[in-house]
């Protein structure tokens, strides 16, 4: 028994590897049912123009960013930092976190099993355990962000509070002003390191480490970061061994169930915790406060959906819903673009409107409406 584990294992990991993607399709193609073809088809390019190109950019942004903020620091260091220095490293920020939310309809599989969502997604930051670091570094305390840290004090929003500022009245999102302490550029740098780290590794997980360039493979390996996976792998080749899929059924409702979490959390907890809350903490409930960027976020949330959903090149699930049920998939992409229209009708700062008739559209239109169209089409793809 344990030959034939060991064996199924290393014939896993040679697969996973790249030798060939279609190793087993002319096989598979003589038995698949119609709707399998289908689904592979979908699945196939849903990871290829969808998944690694998504997070292919987003790598690329948070090194680019990572470079800014060193760049700050030493720029600091030698008294010559200025306000560009700052936009540079924010406008790198911002594509990232814009790849990221575009990213969060398929927030199953390695962004969820090696928690890096909440590692890099928590809000909102704790701002009391930020100002204590900074205490610890100033003191020349021994620290680390993994053994001083928590979710709440890394990540995009802890990046996000060090690059920019609101204006007096908070209406306007502001580049930081160049008034920094070394230590909160001490720490700018360790939390732009490790966000860009946990970029690089989700790229890593979906398209396998030895399919990124060289830089890439030289920060996991650095960071000492690498889980040996390609997830998307193992999505394209359902029912292949050493993938978890069975079928591709199994492979797109996956794809949905990613869709219906995202449209539920972002009606029902991004937009509705603040709108219906009625504490001080649900009302503090605000993603990417300082950049005034929680609208863009709430639809490119949305996108990440219709990415998924309709396919950003080739097949897609939406094709086979609609070859089986036309009025199911009409429905599914009308509640996403009534989504995208209703949330982009929410005025930034959304904590000034999270209380407002718009918020409250966007809530139903993201968290019941798109939620429900959803859950139609995934009773399509799994025959109910």
């Amino acid at each position: 028994m344990k030959l034939k584990i060991y064996l199924v294992a290393c014939l896993a990991g040679i697969m996973a590897a790249g030798c060939n993607d279609d190793i087993n399709e002319t096989a598979d193609d003589d038995n698949m049912s119609a709707k399998e073809k289908a689904l592979q088809a979908a699945t196939r390019d849903y990871v290829d123009y969808t998944v690694l190109p998504t997070y292919q950019a987003m790598a690329d942004a948070a090194i680019e960013m990572r470079d800014f903020c060193h760049t700050m620091q030493d720029n600091f260091e030698q008294g010559t930092l200025t306000s560009t220095d700052i936009k540079k490293a924010g406008d790198a920020w911002k594509l990232a976190r814009k790849n990221w939310e575009l990213s969060e309809a398929f927030l199953y599989g390695p962004a969820a099993n090696h928690n890096i969502d909440p590692h890099i997604d928590s809000w909102p930051l704790d701002k009391a355990a930020m100002d204590n670091l900074l205490v610890q570094i100033r003191n020349g305390n021994p620290w680390s962000l993994e053994n001083n840290g928590g979710y709440g004090l890394i990540g995009f929003h802890a990046v996000e509070y060090m690059l920019f500022e609101l204006s007096d009245d908070e209406n306007t999102s502001l580049v930081h002003s160049t008034a920094y302490t070394p230590e909160e550029l001490e720490y700018l740098v360790a939390v732009a390191d490790d966000l860009c780290q946990q970029c690089v590794c989700l790229e890593a997980c979906w398209a396998g480490t030895d399919n990124l360039n060289e830089r890439k493979q030289e920060i996991l390996e650095d960071a000492e970061l690498d889980y040996g996976e390609s997830y998307g792998w193992e999505m394209k080749n359902a029912g292949s061994p050493g993938s978890r899929f069975k079928t591709y059924q199994e492979a797109a409702e996956e794809i949905l169930q990613g869709c219906i979490d995202i449209a539920d959390e972002v009606g029902n907890t991004k937009i509705g915790r603040p709108h219906m809350g009625s504490t001080t903490e649900d009302k503090n409930y605000i993603e990417s406060p300082y950049s005034l960027n929680s609208i863009e976020d709430f639809a490119d949330n949305i996108r990440s959906v219709k990415n998924a959903y309709l396919g950003s090149r080739g097949n897609s699930v939406s094709d086979y819903v609609k070859s089986v049920d036309n009025d199911t998939d009409a429905a599914v992409r009308r509640a996403i673009d009534d989504a995208i229209t209703a949330i982009e009708l929410i005025q930034e700062p959304f904590a000034k409107y999270a209380t407002g008739s718009e918020s409250e559209a966007a809530m139903k239109a993201a968290g019941s409406t798109l939620v429900e169209a959803l859950e139609d089409a995934m009773a399509v793809v799994a025959g109910r």
